[in-house]
């Protein structure tokens, strides 16, 4: 790890642009999946694990073992593609370290599947068997997919055992909220611990990502500060109660203009599916703009940029409701946050 980021506490935007898609690509500005490192006096928290997260933490100077947990916002492909790599290559370095754990948090068994848009025919079920599975079971499969690397590195190298390294916990909903994944997936609800160490407490809330559910924001609170990661979602007013007074916010934002003029080709029943599912689903700059500033967070950073190739004033338009400090970064810039004070330090 590099020397700045061994004390104190750093948000490192390790991949910034957001979607189903290979990056990088022409019309990407070639940023990487999405992907946050939270980093408190060496210790590192990583939230989500989009394409490219791997080699991220490579050239940011983060070493796999420094991980103390992994957060998962949600189950959307582009959040997690990269955890199998993150496990399964990142855990070869763990050789020689004892009885370490590192927990990956993430949603629960949904146990329904999504109710299907009334302008799609009924779909097959895809693995009927297990169709909805959470993070735990969700690890355990991609180790469990590797087990002819995994024993054949344990029984001829002394490789460690990755299986026992990493375990996926599926986050437990506080009782009585009313959750349910298709009629209410974002009930109003006062943020809630998930886990705690002597470096960090981090809490959570559900935002609204449908048809996707449950879909998480996180808070890391230190001695140093507190920083905000909103996964992806629309405006919500969970995310404003969870980054009240924060240092820095790291919202999600769309370029709704630009998405659409991206299906030159779809008929107007399929643009309409298409828009009507962002529009629902995820936040405008203006929206996120206005979103930080009724939590009174003193900085706002946009990422899970899409698509990631607009140019720099639309999403300076979160200015127009935002009276703090704003921030688009770029893969692998680096945040410090120091006492209330936040700045781009690299």
């Amino acid at each position: 790890m590099k020397p700045m980021l061994k004390s104190g506490m750093h948000a490192v935007a390790l991949g910034t642009a957001g979607g189903p898609l290979l990056r990088p690509d022409p019309g990407t500005g070639h940023r990487r999946g999405i992907s946050t490192a939270i980093i408190v006096d060496g210790h590192t928290y990583l939230v989500d694990c989009g394409h490219g997260v791997g080699l991220g933490l490579a050239e940011a100077g983060v070493h796999p073992t420094s991980l103390r947990g992994i957060f998962i916002t949600h189950q959307h492909s582009d959040h997690v593609i990269d955890l199998n790599s993150i496990m399964v290559l990142g855990g070869l370095g763990f050789r020689g370290t004892k009885n370490r754990k590192v927990p990956v948090f993430g949603p629960g068994d949904r146990e329904v599947l999504p109710l299907v848009q009334a302008s799609i025919d009924e779909p097959e079920i895809i693995f009927p068997q297990m169709p909805t599975p959470g993070t735990s079971a969700m690890v355990n499969l991609l180790l469990r997919a590797h087990a002819t690397d995994l024993n054949d590195r344990r029984r001829d190298s002394a490789a460690p055992d990755i299986s026992n390294i990493f375990h996926g916990v599926d986050i437990e909903l506080p009782a009585g909220i009313g959750f349910d994944p298709n009629v209410n997936n974002h009930p109003d609800m006062e943020p809630f611990e998930i886990y705690s160490d002597e470096h960090i407490k981090v809490s959570a809330v559900l935002v609204q990502h449908q048809p996707i559910a449950p879909a998480f924001a996180f808070r890391f609170d230190s001695k140093y500060g507190s920083v905000v990661v909103s996964g992806d979602t629309a405006p919500s007013a969970n995310l404003a109660r969870l980054s009240q007074g924060c240092d820095l916010l790291f919202h999600e934002a769309i370029d709704i203009e630009a998405i659409a003029r991206s299906y030159p080709d779809a008929s107007p029943s399929e643009l309409a599916a298409s828009m009507g599912h962002h529009r629902r689903a995820h936040t405008t700059p203006e929206e996120a703009g206005r979103i930080a500033e009724q939590a009174q967070a003193a900085n706002l950073a946009l990422h899970h940029l899409v698509p990631a190739g607009s140019a720099m004033e639309v999403w300076q338009r979160a200015l127009q409701h935002f009276s703090g400090t704003l921030f688009v970064p770029c893969d692998l810039d680096v945040f410090q946050v120091a006492h209330g004070a936040v700045s781009l330090v690299r």
